[in-house]
């Protein structure tokens, strides 16, 4: 019997969407051919992420639960029985008739021409569509900002070539028609569905479509004000720090942030400043802020 696919998952069948998404997310992270070569590893990967083709898809999953599909994804095979036979249902009542019963016609039915019309003709004009097949992308944070091509490694050992669009958001999954897995039946090859990953980034987060930066500045950049070099995804700039300028407060560079490729607008970097002391307090510092502090006290937190 093939094994369940919620025990691959390692979660219970009334686990939600996301519960079975993240666990997904566990396990490649610790199987995944580039992390752990291992054969019992490999074999692991790929019963994993045949689990989730089905149970990350709602669909897919409720007619797994139901029964319509076998855990390979396959229609669930009709079962025959004698009318009469122990346990047999309604059908018992019908004993001393002769002939089989014939299960779940209507599902077997559903599922043969469910791709009538698309794609190629099969036999007597219909045809079946291939499977989806689903993947997991892991980028860099300024690869999704920026776009880049990325090459997936397929459980089977093949490889996968995509562009990953300017602005991709964590999670976003991107549909590569036609690279799914072919049809039987003479139709058109399904898709393959690849979910974005992003790594947090050392330095930038992002909000929408904005950039977020904190930037520590030093205690006279702040009193006198300055130009200081700032990164930004496209390289480093000079940003203008206003003579005044308190710890927390943010400034803008316009247009420096994600471009949305719906809209074509591009988002812009924020940047919030932290004013940070040096390691020493020299005593030309102290001296200076004590004489300071004796004639202009003030108290921020009023």
């Amino acid at each position: 019997m093939a094994d369940d696919l919620y025990d691959i998952l390692g979660v219970s069948r009334g686990a939600t969407d996301e519960e079975v998404r993240r666990a997904y997310l566990k396990l490649v992270k610790e199987l995944h051919p580039d992390v752990n070569p291992s054969k019992a590893a490999e074999e692991r990967f790929k019963k994993i992420t045949a689990a989730h083709e089905i149970l990350g898809d709602p669909e897919r999953r409720r007619q797994y639960d139901a029964g319509e599909i076998e855990a390979s994804g396959e229609p669930r095979r009709p079962t025959w029985r004698p009318y009469g036979a122990a346990g047999a249902g309604a059908g018992a009542g019908a004993r001393g008739r002769s002939g089989p019963i014939f299960e779940d016609f209507g599902d077997v039915f559903s599922d043969l021409f469910a791709g009538a019309g698309r794609g190629a003709a099969g036999r007597g004009g219909f045809s079946v569509r291939g499977r989806d097949v689903r993947y997991t992308l892991d980028v860099d944070f300024l690869e999704a900002v920026q776009g880049a091509k990325k090459r997936v490694t397929l459980p089977s050992g093949g490889v996968l070539d995509l562009t990953v669009p300017e602005g991709v958001t964590d999670g976003q999954v991107l549909r590569l028609r036609g690279r799914g897995e072919p049809s039987a039946a003479g139709g058109e090859a399904g898709d393959a569905l690849v979910e974005v990953h992003v790594r947090p980034h050392r330095e930038f987060r992002r909000e929408g479509d904005d950039l977020l930066l904190d930037l520590p500045i030093t205690i006279d950049e702040a009193v006198l004000g300055g130009k200081v070099e700032v990164p930004t995804s496209g390289g480093r700039v000079q940003l203008t720090v206003p003579k005044g300028t308190s710890s927390g407060q943010v400034l803008r560079l316009k247009g420096k942030g994600v471009r949305n490729a719906a809209t074509g607008a591009t988002g812009d970097q924020l940047v919030t400043v932290r004013i940070v002391l040096p390691e020493t307090i020299d005593d030309s510092l102290s001296y200076f802020l004590t004489e300071w502090r004796q004639k202009h006290r003030y108290d921020p937190r009023k």
